[in-house]
């Protein structure tokens, strides 16, 4: 099964998502199967393939790295995603392979089965609640009912950056630019669905003197931004007097990157705010979607130490350091 080309027009809010299942053994009825439902954005997928030979890899540093595989050359590493969702998927001959490639790494997951692909709008997808998210440890980013079924969307960047810790990440600009910053007060709105990736981008930020409002999805950073924009009518203020930049993931429950970004640069007033997308899927051949909704640059999470500086080279003149 190779990836969908059904063509999604850019800014329409709307997905493409493969779904796929875990079966393992019924803990209340004895011989049965309980099987679950999970989904993963198709723009992340590059094929899907039956259950390959693997060649084990020498201390591998999680015991749901299963080996690796030879596919045209690329030699990839397969994970088990059972262990990250509390489940058992067995290694046996009707298992489906899902390979992906985000954060310009490419990367495979094994799985009891894969059904078909929906397209949806991220309006249908609900972010987790607190206690589904702790239940899950927060590998859950999403939860959207497909054809009666729950399917549960997950966070495959957090399992992936968990098998490859690496050391803080930090920016190159110099104590002075960050005297700046902090001098001027320049204020950051970041959207992103996975708890990870805002503490990790509220943490770059604020040690680089920006005050960070995080938020979980795009429709609340729309909100908060509309409330922003409400506040300098009243005051009679430049929207810049209450933030600077918005730096936003693509995908996200309710309301998406593009579709904010397309929102934010159709409002009169809201447009003079630069907007940054950050994603694990700004590939070559999705970059274009980002200019197509008016987003005034983009960077890949496998990128994040470049992040401070591309955000000092949007803010406008009149905000400059």
């Amino acid at each position: 099964m190779a990836q969908s080309n059904i063509l999604l027009e850019s800014g329409t809010n709307e997905l493409e998502v493969v779904e796929f299942f875990i079966d393992e053994p019924s803990t209340t009825e004895p011989g049965q199967i309980s099987r679950t439902y999970y989904g993963m954005n198709v723009a992340k997928v590059l094929e899907i393939i039956r259950l390959p030979s693997l060649t084990d890899l020498p201390d591998a540093s999680h015991p749901s790295v299963m080996g690796a595989f030879d596919l045209r050359s690329e030699i990839i590493p397969l994970i088990n995603l059972g262990p990250w969702v509390g489940k058992k998927v067995d290694n046996n001959l009707h298992a489906k392979v899902i390979v992906t490639e985000f954060n310009e790494v490419i990367t495979a997951f094994l799985v009891s089965g894969v059904t078909r692909i929906y397209r949806i709008s991220w309006e249908e997808v609900k972010a987790p609640s607190l206690q589904i998210a702790s239940l899950a440890s927060s590998s859950i980013t999403g939860i959207v009912k497909l054809e009666g079924k729950i399917v549960f969307m997950l966070d495959l960047e957090k399992i992936v950056a968990a098998l490859n810790p690496e050391s803080n990440i930090h920016s190159n600009i110099t104590q002075e630019t960050v005297k700046q910053i902090e001098k001027q007060s320049l204020k950051a709105v970041i959207a992103d669905d996975s708890a990870m990736v805002r503490n990790m981008l509220f943490g770059l930020l604020t040690e680089n003197g920006f005050l960070v409002n995080p938020f979980m999805n795009g429709q609340v950073a729309w909100n908060h931004l509309s409330e922003l924009k409400d506040a300098a009518a009243k005051s009679n203020r430049p929207i810049t007097d209450f933030v600077n930049i918005v730096i936003s993931d693509i995908e996200m429950p309710a309301m998406d990157g593009h579709h904010l970004t397309k929102r934010i640069k159709d409002d009169p007033v809201l447009r003079e705010i630069p907007v940054l997308l950050c994603s694990s899927i700004i590939t070559e051949s999705l970059y274009h979607k980002g200019v197509e909704v008016g987003a005034d640059d983009q960077i890949s999470k496998a990128n994040l130490d470049k992040l401070v500086s591309k955000v000092i080279g949007l803010i406008k003149p009149g905000q400059t350091l």
